[in-house]
């Protein structure tokens, strides 16, 4: 035939299939392998044109996890030449630069004398030994994240941020890929051949997970998985993790789920007729498993139901929670105490200021200031105090990040537009991480989209102890605001008096504003009650 032919063999000697193909394209079964067993299947296959083994031949043995892979020599007269031998080693196996071994050429005689079960055994063996090795020094997830570049100038940002999700998860990133792509791939973004890549890393890194920066559609997330046999996350799944993880009050938890679900419902796939319970023709008398006959919903149609009734349930405590709240506003209405509210990138310092503030360094007052992001996640308020004002509410609010998630932006709506309530918005900025610039950027812009872009605002440029001087007065003149250090201390006065000068500005603006309304009101009363000139022709026909 002039083929190459690939055969597929049990550890008993067994067939199991035939096919006209490479190794690559040769028909295998889809077992699952465990973490410390290979697939149990040995590939022999022939080279009609000669040569070693392939790219693809090893790709295949490291991807299906095979016991062997072998290709056979096609002698011009179709005899047998040499038979080229390769099986995989542990990760982390010491003078192996790859994820196997191949073996020098040998003739079918010599390969005969080859003891392929006893190295098979002897490979599971070591496999196992180092995996609980690595899973006694392994007490969290080892992430490997990628961040696909099209062109955007903040690509090496993002990838650091995305750093800083898994960090704050709980998972410890032990590889990072910026992966240039002009035109993404529609299945897996970024080609086969980068996934294989990625595979090898994972097995060299003992990383189980797989976190992208861009987010994926369930048919991508699957598909990819399939290639790697890691678990897969994009960056939606990662900052709804982190919000489940932070959620502490009761409103939190509502939004959190609520935003869960609305991403899990359109990501619902059926699975063939496993998920059906009228088989798999439909119909009250169609055929089907015993059992499954009749007619009924499927599971993803049950799935779906449950999904939607607890979606309806869940708006629904959201509207009287925001009643409660409303409430409560109303009340710091007409006490008529100045609000200020604290806006920023998460992980800024909002926190941190708030407790410096309101001198709250104690529970119960002490609100939660980690160096992770979203450590906040429902709105808190403190009472404090300016000179020259008098007592102010300082609320701390949800922290912002670019791009954020479309769900978590309707589920946190009604707590982000109780910022518009505010008299004076203080933005923090971190100026000590990279890209400050940008942060501000995409503040600004959630602002701008809940029509709050308007208020008046100061500007902190927090962890100024930890910034370069002359990067310090670059953000400086870019974005203006006071230099800051929440932890220390340092320019807290100088911001206080910045919030004072400001609350004063804006309370002469509303009493000039009174003042011109009331004389409008006084002018328009004078115009009403002032008798108009009698008509010439009054009292005439």
């Amino acid at each position: 035939m002039r083929r190459e032919i690939s055969v597929l063999i049990d550890r008993r000697g067994r067939v199991i299939s035939v096919s006209v193909a490479d190794a690559k394209g040769a028909e295998l079964p889809n077992v699952r392998k465990g973490e410390t067993r290979l697939s149990g299947f040995h590939l022999l296959h022939t080279h009609p044109k000669g040569g070693g083994l392939s790219k693809a031949d090893l790709s295949a043995l490291f991807l299906s996890r095979l016991d062997a892979v072998a290709a056979i020599e096609v002698r011009p007269d179709g005899l047998p030449g040499n038979v080229h031998l390769a099986h995989l080693t542990p990760p982390g196996t010491v003078g192996e630069e790859e994820d196997w071994r191949v073996y020098p050429p040998a003739t079918p005689s010599e390969m005969e004398q080859f003891d392929l079960a006893g190295q098979v055994s002897a490979l599971e063996e070591e496999i196992a030994r180092a995996q609980r090795t690595r899973e006694a020094k392994k007490d969290r997830e080892r992430a490997i994240l990628v961040q696909i570049d099209q062109g955007e100038v903040d690509a090496e940002e993002r990838l650091a941020e995305l750093g800083e999700l898994a960090r704050t998860a709980g998972a410890e990133v032990v590889y990072r890929e910026l992966i240039f792509r002009r035109h993404l791939k529609p299945g897996t973004l970024i080609g086969a051949g980068k996934l294989e890549e990625l595979t090898s890393r994972a097995y060299h890194e003992d990383a189980d997970l797989l976190i992208f920066g861009q987010e994926l559609g369930a048919a991508q997330a699957r598909e990819i998985e399939e290639a790697t046999g890691l678990k897969v996350l994009d960056r939606t799944q990662l900052i709804l993790d982190i919000f489940a993880l932070h959620a502490q009050g009761v409103e939190s938890r509502l939004q959190v789920e609520l935003a869960q679900l609305r991403y899990m419902k359109p990501r619902l796939l059926g699975a063939g007729t496993r998920l059906s319970r009228i088989g798999a023709s439909g119909g009250s008398a169609a055929g089907g498993a015993i059992g499954t006959r009749g007619p009924g919903e499927t599971k993803l149609e049950l799935d779906r139901r449950r999904i939607n009734d607890r979606l309806s349930f869940l708006e629904h405590q959201l509207k009287e929670v925001a009643v409660r709240r409303e409430e409560r506003r109303k009340t710091r209405s007409r006490n008529d105490v100045p609000v200020i509210s604290i806006v920023g990138y998460t992980n800024a310092g909002k926190s941190t200021l708030l407790n410096a503030f309101t001198h709250a360094a104690e529970e119960p007052r002490k609100v939660l200031a980690e160096n992770k992001l979203f450590a906040t996640l429902r709105p808190t308020s403190r009472q404090g105090f300016l000179e020259g004002i008098g007592p102010v509410v300082y609320t701390d609010t949800v922290g912002f990040i670019r791009d954020l998630p479309t769900d978590l932006t309707r589920a946190f709506r009604a707590t982000l537009e109780e910022i518009g309530d505010a008299d004076v918005l203080l933005h923090v900025v971190d100026v000590s991480a990279p890209g400050a610039e940008a942060r501000y950027a995409a503040v600004q812009r959630i602002l701008k989209d809940l029509d709050i872009g308007e208020l008046p605002s100061v500007v902190a440029l927090n962890k100024a102890d930890q910034t370069d001087p002359e990067v310090l007065e670059q953000e400086r003149a870019r974005l203006g605001g006071v230099a800051i250090s929440a932890h220390s201390g340092e320019g807290l006065s100088q911001l206080r008096h910045v919030l004072s000068q400001t609350l004063e500005d804006l309370q002469v603006k509303r009493e000039d504003a009174e003042e011109s309304a009331r004389r409008e009101r006084e002018n328009v009363k004078a115009a009403l009650s002032t008798p108009s000139p009698k008509p010439r022709w009054a009292g005439t026909d």
